[in-house]
């Protein structure tokens, strides 16, 4: 599926991102489009985790701008860029473990306007996509699986109904039953809310229901295109350990 035919979203320009004096980005350019799933994919250590950082505002860009809907990002804290509606699932989760399940859901809901003041009601959709979640309310968050706080990390950063949503490694050390339920659950909150996703991905099955991938090296894009025409070549330089 072509990604031209839908409005900008999240266009990067020319992103130069240093840890110190260490250049980490090299003038990446990337753009999502409305609706759609893009794919970051490439070998640890090249520089995706710090791209989705920067989009966040965790980490901020030596040069080159961000634009979101009809803004630019380079000012804005993590907070704003939260509430503007952008969603970040982190490769660590970051869920709280000494909170039940129930209160960190509620957490996601402060990107909200008025935040947990004026929203307490989670979302039912919430529970269809993630059924175990409704089953483990009153459960510590650091009592689930890793799956589990996989699902809860992902429904959490859901119920503040972001246009963009960035999952880091969403994947990562998961049993493949749970992988399947995660790719669905991306797929029809997609479908049926319009969210666009920044996949950030190793898992050749999630990375081929994207629309659009981009592959880094050496914090640089080094090829992009259309997902269905992914080529075995490609997968194999950085797909692959």
């Amino acid at each position: 599926m072509s990604t031209t035919s839908a409005q900008p979203l999240l266009q990067v320009s020319d992103l130069n991102v240093y840890y110190g004096e260490s250049h980490i980005l090299r003038n990446v350019d990337l753009t999502i489009h409305e609706g759609k799933m893009v794919c970051l994919i490439g070998r640890n250590g090249v520089g995706k985790t710090t791209f989705l950082k920067t989009v966040i505002g965790l980490l901020q860009q030596r040069s080159g701008t961000i634009h979101y809907q009809d803004g630019q990002l380079a000012t804005q804290p993590p907070y704003k860029r939260a509430r503007a509606g952008i969603g970040y699932v982190s490769q660590g989760r970051d869920i709280i473990p000494q909170v039940t399940v129930k209160e960190n859901l509620l957490l996601g809901m402060e990107a909200l306007p008025g935040g947990l003041e004026k929203n307490r009601h989670i979302d039912p959709l919430i529970f269809d996509l993630f059924p175990i979640l409704e089953k483990f309310l009153k459960r510590k968050g650091g009592d689930l699986s890793g799956g589990q706080q996989q699902q809860l990390a992902i429904a959490r950063a859901l119920l503040g109904k972001p246009k963009l949503l960035l999952l880091d490694e969403p994947t990562e050390g998961i049993q493949p039953s749970i992988i399947l339920d995660i790719e669905h659950a991306v797929q029809r909150i997609m479908k049926e809310t319009g969210i666009s996703v920044l996949l950030v991905e190793q898992h050749l099955h999630f990375v081929r229901q994207s629309d659009f991938y981009y592959a880094m090296q050496r914090g640089g894009i080094v090829s992009s295109g259309q997902t269905d025409q992914l080529s075995d070549d490609v997968i194999k330089e950085f797909l692959t350990v």
